[in-house]
């Protein structure tokens, strides 16, 4: 069963604002979620917040799994550099 992807509106400027390649390579990645929320190398993030994360080269996507819902959903929540994306979970 395929997952709806969503994107809160800070993580799609973030993607938006990649570099073309960066952002191709990203967006297969975010389009693979629909049919496996959990591939390998996926890591579930310490945090009450049920957030998950993959890599894409030097790049992180955070997003979380909703499999209680009626509508089979993965929120988007950040997107970016390796070196940045961690400090939005400091933040929360």
């Amino acid at each position: 069963m395929a997952y709806n992807i969503r994107f809160l509106p800070t993580a799609a400027k973030e993607l938006r604002r990649l570099p073309d390649a960066a952002r191709r390579r990203i967006g297969r990645a975010i389009d693979g979620l629909a049919q496996d929320p959990r591939p390998p190398g996926c890591k579930k993030l310490a945090g009450p917040e049920g957030i998950v994360r993959i890599r894409v080269g030097d790049f992180r996507v955070l997003y979380q799994i909703d499999d209680d819902a009626a509508v089979l959903e993965i929120q988007v929540v950040k997107v970016g550099n390796r070196r940045d994306v961690y400090r939005f979970l400091d933040t929360r």
